[in-house]
């Protein structure tokens, strides 16, 4: 199965894709993870999609499409995948229904005041680039990863200003996304407003919707 994931920054997309990976056997693409190997790489591309990310803007269409649609053509997405952070635009998505079927987008919501606290209170291993939260998953002695004791940083995009303007972004350029899909009958809107003790409520929504996908 060929699935969407949508939503507005920190809703926790990434969360519930790793989730329905696991249990449906299929990989998660997710965009931003393409950005920042790029980004590490310190490509000429990689230098380009950094500005636009550190200032919460979003990475030309052109370069994106051809990123997504070079990692959907590798061997481990023949039986399915799941999109997380695209499209994030209607270029992209028209792009996208042209060059793979698309089964469902599954459009998780929630208040701005709680994506806020979800990506404010993130921090990110300066080495092994291991994700905590300080109040959701706090690392076991305060500003350290667990796994590789490098130091816990907090991202350029997750500061508040840049949080805000994010989702100034999203509303702008890729709420229409969704209003798009949705007249192609592909949206189906998931309740994400639970804290990650009742993530059950928020994948048994999803598995509604995808179970009568073939």
């Amino acid at each position: 199965m060929n699935i969407v994931v949508l939503g507005p920054p920190g809703v926790g997309k990434g969360t519930y894709a790793g989730v329905l990976s696991k249990k449906y056997d299929i990989p998660t693409i997710s965009v931003g993870d393409l950005f920042r190997r790029a980004i590490k790489n310190q490509t000429e591309l990689g230098k380009k999609i950094k500005s636009y990310v550190s200032s919460g803007n979003l990475v030309p269409d052109e370069t994106v499409i051809e990123l997504v649609k070079s990692r959907l053509e590798e061997d481990d997405c023949k039986n399915g995948f799941i999109l997380d952070g695209y499209p994030r635009t209607v270029p992209q998505a028209q792009a996208m229904m042209k060059f793979k079927k698309i089964d469902v987008a599954l459009n998780f919501i929630a208040p701005d005041e709680v994506i806020m606290e979800r990506i404010g209170g993130r921090r990110t291993c300066n080495k092994c680039g291991a994700i905590y939260h300080t109040k959701n998953v706090p690392p076991t002695i305060e500003g350290i990863c667990d796994q590789c004791s490098g130091r816990l940083v907090q991202r350029a995009d997750e500061k508040p200003e840049v949080i805000k303007n994010r989702l100034e972004v999203y509303r702008e350029k890729t709420q229409p996304v969704a209003d798009y899909l949705r007249k192609k009958g592909l949206i189906a809107d998931i309740d994400a407003n639970y804290p990650i003790e009742e993530i059950e409520k928020i994948i048994s929504q999803c598995k509604k919707h995808l179970q009568n996908i073939k």
